[in-house]
């Protein structure tokens, strides 16, 4: 077999969630590309339907759907729309998940001090990033047991193998901020569940992998931009089409000796 056919997706039926956001519009768009007919989900069912549109609109097979990860009805009910869409479902890429991000102007969505820090925001924040990915997961699986194979592909983040590098949120002369708690909890639990469910599929031809992406370059303030450049072996933060060919890899019979993986693409940050 050539070595590029490992990378055909011709036939397969893919599940994205967090479709419409940043990383997750390159995920839908790549895995459309190498063949794979695709499914944007997203709470924000409006920007699933238009990313749709524009990937069929370019010769692309997509449908566009709103998914509330935090609701069995909902992960169940998406599942079941795709298998009668499609007729199968052979990769899920969880990619939906709360995360606070800088904006332009150098803010976080709250200053995050762990002494503080809202229980009820903690609570939102597991049942979106751990419990959405689980119950998505769950519904997923179902169909590709039934297939006798399917891949899952969970994204993690360099917060969930090493602690935030609180000082690239600081800005001179203003209060402090903080990457919250829950992101680097909710990111290593990610990490366990590829781990364990690798394992628990054994035998069963289901792969489950986790991407580590480093920070994406999302038009943050310059000064946030160069302290976590500077921290990076390759001196800048990733662009956001930087992680689809890692995903591709780990959708595709290209990675089809891996499982309860973790593929980092961060730079070298972690690697200091």
């Amino acid at each position: 077999m050539n070595i590029f056919d490992k990378f055909n997706l011709e036939g397969r039926v893919a599940v994205v969630t967090g479709g419409p956001g940043l990383l997750g519009s390159g995920f839908c768009r790549s895995l459309a590309e190498a063949g794979a007919s695709v499914v944007v989900a997203d709470v924000d069912e409006k920007g699933s339907a238009k990313l749709a549109r524009k990937l069929n609109a370019d010769g692309l097979h997509a449908l566009g759907l709103g998914l509330d990860i935090t609701s069995p009805v909902s992960t169940q009910s998406l599942v079941e729309q795709t298998l009668k869409a499609f007729g199968r479902l052979d990769i899920l890429v969880n990619s939906a998940a709360l995360d606070p991000k800088v904006d332009s102007k150098g803010a976080v969505q709250d200053n995050g001090a762990f002494e503080s820090y809202s229980l009820d925001t903690w609570n939102q924040a597991l049942n979106v990033n751990l419990t959405g990915t689980f119950l998505m997961t769950q519904a997923a699986v179902r169909p590709m047991l039934a297939q006798g194979r399917g891949v899952v592909i969970n994204l993690c983040s360099i917060y969930g193998i090493s602690a935030p590098v609180q000082g690239i949120y600081r800005r001179p002369g203003k209060p402090p901020q903080f990457k919250p708690v829950y992101y680097t909890v909710t990111k290593a639990g990610i990490l366990g569940f590829t781990k364990y469910l690798a394992a628990y599929y054994a035998g069963n031809g289901i792969r489950v992998n986790a991407l580590t992406p480093g920070g994406v370059y999302n038009n943050q303030d310059e000064h946030f931009v160069q302290n976590y450049s500077a921290r990076a072996i390759l001196g800048r933060m990733a662009d956001k089409d930087e992680m689809n060919g890692a995903v591709l890899f780990l959708a595709s019979d290209a990675s089809s000796y891996m499982t309860g993986a973790n593929l980092v693409v961060d730079g070298g940050w972690t690697a200091w």
